[in-house]
Protein backbone atom coordinates (compact mmCIF):
# COMPACT_ATOMS: atom_id res chain seq x y z
CA UNK A 1 0.00 0.00 0.00
CA UNK A 2 1.51 3.16 -1.26
CA UNK A 3 1.62 6.06 1.76
CA UNK A 4 -0.88 8.23 0.02
CA UNK A 5 -3.28 5.74 0.29
CA UNK A 6 -2.77 5.30 4.03
CA UNK A 7 -4.00 8.95 4.54
CA UNK A 8 -7.33 7.66 3.17
CA UNK A 9 -7.93 5.24 5.48
CA UNK A 10 -11.67 5.16 7.30
CA UNK A 11 -12.33 8.85 5.27
CA UNK A 12 -14.93 7.10 3.56
CA UNK A 13 -15.66 4.46 6.08
CA UNK A 14 -12.65 1.91 4.94
CA UNK A 15 -9.50 2.15 3.02
CA UNK A 16 -10.92 -0.32 0.14
CA UNK A 17 -14.16 1.73 0.06
CA UNK A 18 -12.27 4.82 0.16
CA UNK A 19 -9.71 3.93 -2.89
CA UNK A 20 -12.78 2.44 -4.54
CA UNK A 21 -14.85 6.11 -4.40
CA UNK A 22 -11.33 7.52 -5.52
CA UNK A 23 -10.82 5.10 -8.83
CA UNK A 24 -14.56 5.31 -9.71
CA UNK A 25 -13.99 9.74 -9.37
CA UNK A 26 -10.51 9.13 -11.54
CA UNK A 27 -12.34 6.54 -14.37
CA UNK A 28 -15.43 8.34 -14.88
CA UNK A 29 -16.85 5.09 -15.35
CA UNK A 30 -15.81 1.75 -14.62
CA UNK A 31 -16.60 -1.90 -13.25
CA UNK A 32 -15.83 -3.97 -10.20
CA UNK A 33 -13.08 -6.51 -12.13
CA UNK A 34 -11.61 -3.14 -13.48
CA UNK A 35 -11.49 -1.80 -9.46
CA UNK A 36 -10.19 -5.02 -8.23
CA UNK A 37 -7.53 -5.46 -10.82
CA UNK A 38 -6.46 -1.28 -10.47
CA UNK A 39 -6.05 -1.91 -6.30
CA UNK A 40 -4.93 -5.01 -6.12
CA UNK A 41 -8.01 -6.72 -3.86
CA UNK A 42 -10.55 -9.25 -4.82
CA UNK A 43 -13.39 -9.00 -7.05
CA UNK A 44 -16.05 -9.59 -3.83
CA UNK A 45 -14.21 -6.91 -1.94
CA UNK A 46 -14.62 -4.50 -4.93
CA UNK A 47 -17.98 -5.79 -4.79
CA UNK A 48 -18.74 -4.84 -1.90
CA UNK A 49 -17.31 -1.54 -1.43
CA UNK A 50 -19.51 -0.76 -4.48
CA UNK A 51 -22.87 -1.81 -2.95
CA UNK A 52 -21.94 0.07 -0.13
CA UNK A 53 -21.26 3.34 -1.67
CA UNK A 54 -24.79 2.59 -3.45
CA UNK A 55 -26.34 2.03 -0.43
CA UNK A 56 -25.41 5.80 0.65
CA UNK A 57 -26.10 7.19 -2.86
CA UNK A 58 -22.78 8.24 -3.52
CA UNK A 59 -22.77 5.91 -6.44
CA UNK A 60 -25.28 4.71 -9.28
CA UNK A 61 -24.63 1.76 -11.51
CA UNK A 62 -26.26 0.36 -14.47
CA UNK A 63 -26.50 -3.18 -16.16
CA UNK A 64 -24.98 -3.71 -19.56
CA UNK A 65 -25.28 -7.14 -20.41
CA UNK A 66 -23.81 -9.03 -17.60
CA UNK A 67 -21.48 -6.24 -16.62
CA UNK A 68 -22.36 -3.69 -13.96
CA UNK A 69 -20.77 -0.22 -14.58
CA UNK A 70 -20.48 2.60 -12.02
CA UNK A 71 -20.04 6.01 -11.84
CA UNK A 72 -20.52 9.16 -9.32
CA UNK A 73 -24.11 10.09 -8.59
CA UNK A 74 -25.04 13.54 -10.11
CA UNK A 75 -27.94 13.32 -7.82
CA UNK A 76 -25.86 12.95 -4.77
CA UNK A 77 -26.59 16.26 -2.14
CA UNK A 78 -22.73 17.24 -1.99
CA UNK A 79 -22.08 15.92 -5.46
CA UNK A 80 -19.48 19.23 -6.48
CA UNK A 81 -17.84 19.54 -2.93
CA UNK A 82 -17.35 15.36 -2.91
CA UNK A 83 -15.88 15.94 -6.80
CA UNK A 84 -13.69 18.31 -5.46
CA UNK A 85 -12.28 16.77 -3.08
CA UNK A 86 -11.73 13.78 -4.04
CA UNK A 87 -9.67 15.46 -7.42
CA UNK A 88 -7.30 16.73 -4.52
CA UNK A 89 -6.79 13.45 -3.51
CA UNK A 90 -6.15 12.08 -6.91
CA UNK A 91 -3.54 14.62 -7.28
CA UNK A 92 -1.35 13.61 -4.92
CA UNK A 93 -1.75 9.77 -5.19
CA UNK A 94 0.92 9.16 -7.97
CA UNK A 95 0.87 5.34 -7.62
CA UNK A 96 -3.09 5.02 -8.42
CA UNK A 97 -2.51 7.96 -11.06
CA UNK A 98 0.61 5.67 -13.12
CA UNK A 99 -1.71 2.31 -12.39
CA UNK A 100 -4.64 4.16 -13.99
CA UNK A 101 -2.59 5.51 -16.67
CA UNK A 102 -1.48 2.08 -17.82
CA UNK A 103 -4.81 0.52 -18.21
CA UNK A 104 -6.45 -0.08 -21.69
CA UNK A 105 -10.31 1.43 -21.28
CA UNK A 106 -10.94 -0.36 -24.93
CA UNK A 107 -10.95 -3.91 -26.85
CA UNK A 108 -7.97 -4.51 -28.21
CA UNK A 109 -8.49 -5.89 -32.55
CA UNK A 110 -8.96 -9.29 -33.14
CA UNK A 111 -5.78 -11.05 -34.12
CA UNK A 112 -3.41 -7.83 -33.15
CA UNK A 113 -0.06 -8.73 -31.89
CA UNK A 114 0.97 -7.47 -28.13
Amino acid sequence: MSTNRIHKVGLFGTATRSNTLLVIHMMGETHASEISRILDISLSQAQKAIDSLERAGIVVGTEEGRARRVRMSPRYAFAGELSELLSKMAMVDIGLQKKLSEQRRRPRRSGKPL
